[in-house]
């Protein structure tokens, strides 16, 4: 999560998807479900193939969400084919060899790319027809469930969100003797008490960026835009974008309020907070750092910026592959899984489910941070993405936000001199 996406090679991703692209699912007319919205029947139970990116612990937990789903299904049984390192190369090869799975998880980044190349198989029509709770597109927040589609066409179900919130030090606050974080805060909130929280000569900082958050963020609270909602621009040197770039870059690698460079590559900025030598850092609604051990850990929404409190949060989809040759049980398999899941991840990206018992029910480690993530979630957007969007965020990194961070150009200049070259892989 520190960059956004990871890079795959583009040429690999336009010839194994195009290739594959009419393979597979097409072989048979798919029906709809039953007018209950459940399974279709069948005589026999079908292997589904699930991908994922989990590793060994995740995997466990996951096999049990895998086994109460089997247990139910008339006409499919889950398979699971974890796939902990290299995911998405390893995908693509599968893609590539007319071997892909029948379900595979995948990042909001990548859902665009894969599907505007047909390697999805399109779910637009199967939804409105299916009663089943997880497939009522309505009930999703609409930024999460835009990730999950391109070309007004859905091609996957989220099955988590993790809106940016804010975790800080307790202790440090007081011993500083700055009130901790509250609603009203803002940007110049955030950064005076940064400041106040830093004590070089102790290895203390007040925050830290490195990358992450990630800066479009900044650029959305200021009113900004990096991809317009029309796919055809990316209007990076608006005055709007440039105030979040110039904030974002006043602190990054800044000594008086965050690590240096160098400090970060060899400490690491969670181990760093844990240990407790930064006082405020931006995480996922999910992740452990209010559980950092001998530490009393706060949350709070993220600052205010000129415009709003838009934070980034990061998706992930289920999406069924066009190769799949069983295509009416992948997707009973789908919309019943992706059901499973978001009972056991937080955030569950459904509006229905994001309550503070939903989430203690789902983690019961996060109720000091439930009230805190819904409201984050009601402020929540994913990244906006197109289908060259692994080139786009190349460069868009080290073309406007390395060398920005490494204070080789101003933000104006920057954001200029790219501006052109990312709306040519919008084309």
């Amino acid at each position: 999560m520190k960059r956004g996406t990871k890079l795959f090679a583009s040429l690999l991703l336009t010839a194994s998807l195009g290739l594959t692209a009419c393979s597979g699912g097409g072989s048979s007319t798919p029906t709809q479900p039953g007018a209950g919205g459940g399974p279709s029947t069948a005589a026999a139970k079908v292997k589904i193939r699930l991908a994922t990116w989990v590793g060994a612990d995740e995997a466990k937990e996951l096999q049990g969400v895998i086994d109460k789903v089997n247990a139910k299904a008339t006409t499919y049984e889950i398979v699971s084919e974890p796939i902990p390192a290299d995911y998405y190369t390893k995908i693509q090869t599968m893609i590539a060899g007319t071997t892909a799975p029948d379900l595979m998880w995948l990042g909001a980044e990548y859902m665009a790319p894969y599907a505007s190349k047909g390697a999805l198989l399109d779910l637009t029509d199967r939804l409105p027809k299916d009663s089943r709770a997880a497939a009522k597109v309505d009930d999703y927040f609409k930024p999460v469930m835009d990730a999950a589609q391109w070309n007004g066409k859905t091609y996957g179900l989220p099955w988590i969100a993790q809106p940016v919130i804010l975790y800080y030090n307790k202790a440090l606050f007081k011993a500083a003797g700055v009130p901790e974080p509250t609603d009203d805060w803002t940007w110049q909130t955030f950064q005076d008490a940064a400041k106040k929280l830093t004590d070089k000569s102790k290895g203390q900082y007040g925050t830290t960026f490195n990358g992450w958050p990630p800066v479009q963020m900044f650029i959305w609270q200021a009113g900004g835009e990096v991809i317009s909602p029309d796919l055809k621009s990316s209007p990076v040197d608006s005055p709007e974008a440039i105030k979040g770039l110039e904030f974002y870059s006043s602190i990054i690698y800044n000594e008086a309020v965050s690590p240096a460079r160098n400090v970060i590559s060899e400490q690491g900025t969670g181990d760093m907070f844990k240990k407790g030598k930064i006082a405020m850092i931006f995480g996922g609604a999910a992740d452990d750092l209010d559980r950092a051990p001998g530490l009393d850990v706060g949350v709070a929404r993220v600052p205010k910026g000129p415009k709003d409190r838009t934070t980034f949060a990061w998706t992930a989809s289920t999406a069924i592959s066009a190769q799949t040759k069983n295509p009416q049980q992948a997707y009973d398999a789908l919309v019943d899984l992706t059901e499973g899941v978001q009972n056991w991840k937080v955030l569950a990206p459904r509006k229905s489910m994001a309550t503070k018992e939903q989430i203690i029910k789902s983690d019961p480690r996060k109720e000091k941070a439930a009230d805190v993530i819904i409201k984050a979630a009601a402020d929540m957007r994913a990244f906006r993405v197109v289908p060259r969007h692994p080139e786009w965020d190349t460069t868009f990194f080290e073309q406007l936000q390395d060398p920005l961070y490494s204070k080789k150009g101003t933000a104006a200049d920057l954001a200029k001199a790219v501006r052109p070259k990312l709306e040519a892989l919008l084309k």
